[in-house]
């Protein structure tokens, strides 16, 4: 893709495995890669984007939800691998990374024009990173895997013209369902996942006339349903022109062009 605005693909999202496109300015990044790379490029060329057009994989952090096929695509396509060096020693099965680029959260770093600034975010692996894209005044924000909204996830979020975010769980679903309890525990701590209603939340403070497209994503399959989060979620939404859209576990989603 050769577009000069952003355009971005949620390719597969939840526990079962996550995978995010973006491209920009011939830069075709995946942000994590969570399910094989058979699949991976199956669905990527599902909507017509060739594997071959990738120019670098972002890991977010180390949980094979998010890594699994991470290793197979940077040896198959030649492609750099944007990673903290502490996530990097925790990583399991990545295998030989020809071209490691390491990164630290709160130092930003570019992939062809497209700034990307890592963040800190509260999750229970080594390092884990928010992050933002950024050209010629665009900007996406991707926050998922996080158990508490801090200051910090709100000041790097703000702005954005797109929003893929963490709505993962509805908190009755959680609390009345069949997960054991230490489960439910981590999944509603501070380094667990946020809740329809924590998302609700921080949009409520993020909503600005900048903003374009909020994409839902890793909605758990078990404790959360796309009507819940999208019924929570428009509560706050209501009267705006921003679009709504849900990333899901087992199809790709739209391609979303600004």
């Amino acid at each position: 893709m050769t577009n000069k605005s952003f355009c971005i693909c949620p390719l597969a999202s939840g526990s079962k495995g996550n995978s995010l496109f973006v491209s920009c300015c011939n830069s075709s990044i995946l942000i994590d890669a969570g399910l094989s790379g058979i699949e991976i490029e199956r669905r990527l060329k599902a909507v017509d984007i060739s594997p071959e057009s990738l120019t670098a994989i972002i890991i977010t952090h180390e949980h094979s939800d998010h890594v699994k096929g991470a290793g197979i695509l940077s040896r198959r396509f030649n492609l750099p691998v944007y990673i903290t060096k502490k996530t990097y020693e925790a990583c399991r099965g990545l295998g030989k990374i020809e071209a490691l680029c390491l990164f630290e959260c709160g130092k930003p770093f570019q992939i062809g024009k497209i700034l990307v600034s890592p963040f800190s975010i509260s999750h229970d692996a080594t390092d884990p990173s928010g992050l933002t894209m950024e050209y010629n005044g665009e900007k996406i924000g991707i926050a998922t895997d996080l158990g508490i909204v801090t200051s910090l996830v709100k000041e790097h979020l703000k702005n954005s013209n797109i929003l893929y975010l963490e709505s993962n769980h509805d908190p009755d679903m959680l609390i009345n369902g069949s997960y054991p309890w230490h489960l439910k525990q981590r999944i509603k701590g501070r380094t667990g996942h946020l809740s329809n209603l924590d998302a609700a939340g921080l949009l409520s403070e993020l909503e600005t006339d900048a903003l374009k497209h909020v994409i839902l994503a890793h909605l758990s399959e078990e404790n959360n349903c796309p009507e819940k989060a999208v019924q929570e979620i428009s509560k706050t939404l209501n009267g705006s022109n921003i679009a709504l859209h849900v990333a899901g576990p087992d199809k790709v989603g739209a391609i979303i062009k600004l």
